[in-house]
């Protein structure tokens, strides 16, 4: 009798064992099969920012090198006639000037194919930390208190580390005020002997109670785009949550000093 009574439990166990193991071997499979998509998504999406990439590249060197050439030809030629013939050296300061034009425009056109929607297309100053305050009060004016701190020995910089610089602000003072709590941030710039260091701190909703991301993450374009900036002059870019509440952006830009 006892072997009636034990046989129906002993399968019942091993049954019920069978099914946790393959309840186990299926969410691994699952698992494994999710894993396995998030990697060809993301080898395609690469595979496609390289391709356009490339493109690009292409196509800028194509447009600059022909019209460039022109300019360099016409402008040989005016100098060697400019005392002689000055008509042929006006008309050859025109080719020069009709090749500029189409380089602008082409440019424009290419460029602004990668520029947000929205975007002013009229010539403005050049993006700049002197023309930072500007940039403060804007934010100001949208209802974003922002404190800024410069320390070192502020000197001219490169014209294309000074816009990366400023746009590394600008980027995360506008994420601070669309995703942020829109209360205060923080802006440190910092000159040392071979690095500019920046540092835009806000305020938001902390990890610790499992509030909502003050930035979207895994998907902000902007800070993408940042990151690959910052990487042409060979510096650190760095965007997180902090576990205080809010976001953090640094970034390192090495300085070359005489």
């Amino acid at each position: 009798m006892w072997l009636l009574v034990a046989l129906p439990a002993v399968a019942a166990v091993l049954l019920a064992f069978a099914y946790v193991r393959a309840r186990r071997a299926h969410t691994r499979a699952l698992e494994e099969r999710g894993w396995l998509l998030e990697r060809e998504r993301e080898t395609a999406a690469q595979s496609a920012v390289d391709a356009e990439r490339a493109r690009i590249a292409h196509d800028l060197h194509d447009i600059v090198s022909h019209n460039v050439s022109v300019m360099v030809i016409q402008t040989g030629a005016a100098r060697q006639v400019l005392a002689t013939a000055p008509e042929d050296a006006e008309a050859a300061l025109l080719a020069v000037e009709a090749a500029g034009r189409d380089t602008m425009a082409e440019l424009r056109h290419l460029l602004g194919v990668l520029a947000p929607k929205g975007d002013d297309d009229t010539l403005s100053p050049q993006p700049s930390l002197t023309r930072l305050t500007e940039l403060i009060d804007r934010m100001a004016f949208a209802g974003l208190a922002v404190d800024v701190r410069i320390s070192g020995d502020p000197c001219p910089l490169p014209t294309g580390l000074d816009v990366t610089a400023y746009r590394v602000i600008q980027e995360a003072l506008t994420n601070a005020l669309r995703h942020g709590d829109g209360v205060k941030a923080e802006v440190t710039v910092r000159y040392a002997s071979h690095a500019l260091r920046v540092e835009v701190l806000n305020t938001g909703p902390s990890v610790l109670t499992g509030g909502r991301p003050p930035v979207p993450e895994g998907d902000g374009r902007g800070l993408l785009g940042l990151k690959q900036r910052v990487a042409v002059y060979g510096g650190q870019f760095d965007a997180r949550r902090r576990l205080g509440g809010g976001y953090r952006v640094r970034a390192k830009l090495p300085l070359e000093r005489p």
